[in-house]
């Protein structure tokens, strides 16, 4: 027995609603990228303030919070550094999606439209294949998306490691040692 496009309707109904829910899937990325990007300008405005705070440190308590600063420094460059590629790809990754999101949608109204056209018309392997590629545009779109967000939140996680360690090593200026009689 063969099927038609008819048969197939149904299913061609779910794969456009899904490419046109696909659009959507961005913002499954969107807030934890801009959370990872908070959190780095968060960090690069509270080590500015941990270098002019004014402290009444005796000179080598002030190399010693000196060295510190620089290192917490040295710590947000190097992650800074290893997010900026990402921070690239990031951008891609979310563009792309939209786009294929956009094509996937139109693919699959377009299809909507020929099931309804072609309703008793026997349905080929190559329409067949066709519903699947609108199906799995959806599945990979989801899981860009989803590595997106779980990088961005890897990166944030490790900037806001850094921004702890920083306001238990800085936060607080050490008090000048007790003058011994």
């Amino acid at each position: 027995m063969s099927q038609t496009w008819g048969d197939f309707q149904a299913v061609v109904q779910l794969s456009a609603a899904l490419n046109v829910a696909i659009l959507s899937f961005v913002d499954i990325s969107l807030p934890a990228i801009k959370e990872r990007r908070r959190v780095f300008a968060k960090a690069q405005q509270e080590l500015g303030m941990y270098r002019t705070a004014p402290a009444k440190l005796v000179s080598a308590q002030q190399l010693e919070r000196d060295c510190q600063i620089e290192e917490v420094n040295e710590k947000l460059y190097l992650l800074w550094q290893e997010s900026a590629d990402y921070s690239k790809e990031e951008d891609t990754l979310v563009h792309y999606t939209g786009v294929l999101g956009f094509l996937g949608a139109v693919l699959s109204l377009i299809l909507l439209w020929y099931s309804a056209e072609c309703y008793d018309t026997v349905i080929g392997g190559l329409g067949q294949a066709v519903i699947a590629l609108s199906f799995c545009s959806l599945v990979v779109a989801f899981i860009i998306n989803f590595m997106t967000a779980s990088q961005s939140s890897v990166f944030t996680k490790k900037c806001n490691d850094i921004r702890e360690q920083a306001r238990k090593n800085l936060g607080q200026p050490a008090s000048p040692p007790a003058k011994t009689s």
